[in-house]
């Protein structure tokens, strides 16, 4: 009689254990590459913090030449004077020795040129040495992309590997014994007992497989989650017989494959289900665990039931668990329109520009404002929950001598157009992030040396931030009004990614990053300075402050009250963002046009990849934190809390900026 699907292992094919020994070699040689480079990046880390011990040493020994200097000027000046005096004493006493006061002097001269020499030596070496470490911060950032890559393949090799362990095929001889019953024909007997056998076999080679997973210790405890089945391929009875006693003896031969929803593996190996993305849709919600077979209650269940051809299917018995998963906060449009021109919008305190003003925020209470110089300000509180239009009614002050003096007060002495003040001011699309306190830094483990320690911040006021990042269209309007030169343009171009290294071109420029682009894709190939320019430039047309925001702004902005890696969660999932492996139709390619994934909370765009993004410079350093990830950076590098240092006239077609704008 032949049976029918379902697995053990007591011999395994030559050639499965050989697809094993290849998966292994394969995790293992990219793990041995880790192991490299983390060497090297543990390496380069050190170099780098002598270095920077060292230029601080320089820095030291330039304030000490400097000090010098000043105490030098002083013996000169009163060498200076003493001879001075002594000269004119010399003419009533010509016999007056002025030789030492002579010497005095010379030395004090020679004494304050050398120690000007020493100062330009000084700032030479110090010079040679930023450009030393600003190698190797751009040397570390790439390592840090290379080593993130290769944790990539690697996890992609871990799910083929335990993907191939689960379908190896084998063959298993089970010896099954069972009572007959009073009341069944011989024939029923023997088809029962073969039935639990080939159960007792498909069982023994599950346990088999799972025995023989190399991750094992990861894999087992959620062995009832992981969908797995056996098929058999062939089955025969190999000898068979009834004792005296009416029991049926059997001994089986079944030959079996595993099989396995491949869009689990990524759960079992606890990995994000973005890995699985080849193997079909992955099921984050809904798991089916495997029924353990039990020998006295069959659940093989053959297609005619009269037989039990070769091409029957073993089916198990299965449970569906729900699991819930937290809903995205929505945003709703605001709409606001009044009967003026050249208004100005306040929500929450923060100028949003003049209406026709169309904004998206979170549900919640909002204080609405709406000014204009000779007109009554419209006031009015919403609580948003749903999509709305307001449209106020401004009416004119009656002016009266104590008003006028109040309003004279309040005029600006700006000579700016309003109406240019209104356009621009609206293309910056600038959304409210509200005013509140987080913990910033590496929350769950996942990151960088320099996300440590975790610091509490709190932001005492509301700020408006660029909702999507600044585009090349907008950053166009700014080169057309100023005829402004990136440092790209006038110097040795911009550099892009290549094997694992920045490589400069010469022809590459904000116009020209290295691929296609659209007035609304993200400007790139812009240095720290370039970003700093269209800031000041934009607050000169508007009248408001623009300027980078700080790594705290940045960080909080882009977690919106989460303290998860990303907005959505832990784990980067498929196409829910543009980053090098993010399962995006730009991923690997070019940045995505501005605002192609959904806002996080607080209505925000691209904060996880696309392009990173220029942070405003602390006071006193020469180096500028870039956030966010990249189209081409590996997806653990586009957490809220990674942050990469790298020289201010560093740029790339991978680095961009967004702005916010002071109350």
């Amino acid at each position: 009689m032949r049976l029918a699907p379902l697995s053990l292992v007591i011999s395994l094919s030559l050639f499965t254990w050989q697809a094993h020994g290849q998966d292994t070699n394969t995790v293992s040689s990219i793990q041995a590459e880790i192991d490299i480079k983390q060497s090297e990046f543990k390496e380069l880390s050190g170099v780098l913090d002598k270095h920077l011990k060292q230029e601080k040493q320089l820095q030291e020994q330039l304030e000490l030449l400097r000090s010098r200097s000043i105490s030098l000027e002083k013996e000169r000046n009163q060498s200076l004077d003493a001879m001075n005096d002594l000269y004119r004493r010399l003419i009533e006493d010509p016999t007056l020795d002025i030789s030492a006061a002579q010497t005095r002097y010379q030395k004090a001269i020679a004494d304050l040129k050398q120690n000007k020499d020493d100062i330009d030596l000084q700032l030479v070496a110090i010079s040679s040495h930023r450009k030393d470490i600003e190698a190797i911060r751009v040397s570390k950032h790439t390592l840090v992309n290379t080593l993130e890559s290769l944790k990539q393949q690697k996890n992609t090799a871990r799910v083929e590997r335990l993907r191939n362990e689960f379908t190896r095929e084998g063959t298993v001889e089970v010896n099954h014994t069972v009572n007959c019953k009073r009341t069944e024909t011989l024939a029923a007997c023997e088809q029962r007992g073969q039935s639990q056998g080939l159960q007792k076999a498909t069982k023994r080679f599950m346990d088999q497989i799972f025995a023989n997973i190399t991750e094992q210790r990861v894999v087992e405890p959620k062995r009832n989650m992981s969908g797995a089945q056996v098929q058999v391929l062939s089955s025969h009875v190999v000898n068979s017989s009834f004792s005296g006693q009416g029991n049926y003896n059997t001994n089986l031969s079944v030959t079996m494959r595993g099989e396995v929803n491949a869009s689990r593996l990524c759960n079992l190996l606890n990995l994000d289900n973005s890995f699985c993305s080849d193997y079909g849709s992955a099921i984050p919600n809904v798991y089916q665990p495997v029924i353990s077979a039990s020998y006295d209650e069959p659940v093989v269940r053959f297609k005619d039931n009269k037989s039990a051809p070769s091409s029957a299917s073993m089916v198990t018995n299965r449970d569906t668990v729900e699991v819930n998963t937290p809903k995205k906060e929505r945003l709703f449009q605001l709409t606001l329109r009044s009967n003026v021109r050249d208004d100005e919008v306040f929500i929450n305190g923060v100028s949003y520009g003049s209406t026709r003003l169309d904004v998206s925020l979170p549900s919640g209470s909002y204080d609405i404002e709406i000014r204009k110089q000779g007109y009554q300000t419209y006031t009015r509180n919403i609580n948003l929950k749903r999509s709305q239009t307001l449209r106020a009614n401004l009416r004119k002050e009656t002016i009266t001598q104590s008003n006028y003096n109040q309003t004279r007060t309040r005029q600006t002495t700006s000579t700016r157009s309003l109406s240019t003040r209104s356009t621009i001011a609206n293309s910056a699309g600038m959304i409210v992030i509200p005013a509140g306190e987080f913990e910033m830094g590496d929350l769950t483990g996942n990151g960088l040396a320099n996300e440590q320690p975790i610091v509490k911040k709190i932001l005492s006021d509301s700020y408006a931030m660029n909702e999507k990042e600044v585009t090349v269209g907008e950053y166009n309007e700014f080169v057309a009004d100023t005829a402004y030169k990136t440092e790209a343009e006038s110097g040795q171009g911009c550099a892009y990614y290549l094997n694992g290294e920045p490589v400069w071109e010469a022809s590459l420029n904000w116009q020209n990053p290295g691929y296609e682009q659209k007035d609304n894709f993200p400007v790139v190939c812009l240095t720290y300075s370039d970003a700093k320019a269209y800031a000041d430039w934009l607050s000169e047309k508007t009248g408001n402050e623009y300027r980078l925001p700080t790594e705290v702004e940045w960080e909080y902005a882009a977690r919106a009250g989460t303290k998860t890696d990303y907005p959505w969660g832990n784990d980067i999932g498929n196409n829910l963002a543009n980053c090098g492996w993010c399962g995006s139709e730009w991923s690997n390619q070019s940045p995505a046009p501005v605002g192609s994934f959904s806002a996080n909370r607080f209505g925000v765009y691209d904060t996880v990849g696309n392009v990173w993004e220029w942070t405003q410079k602390t006071a006193g350093r020469s180096d500028v934190a870039i956030r966010g990830g990249a189209w081409n950076f590996a997806p653990t590098l586009a957490r809220a809390s990674t942050r990469l240092i790298l020289a201010t006239d560093f740029r790339a077609n991978y680095i961009g900026f967004r702005l916010v704008r002071e109350r």
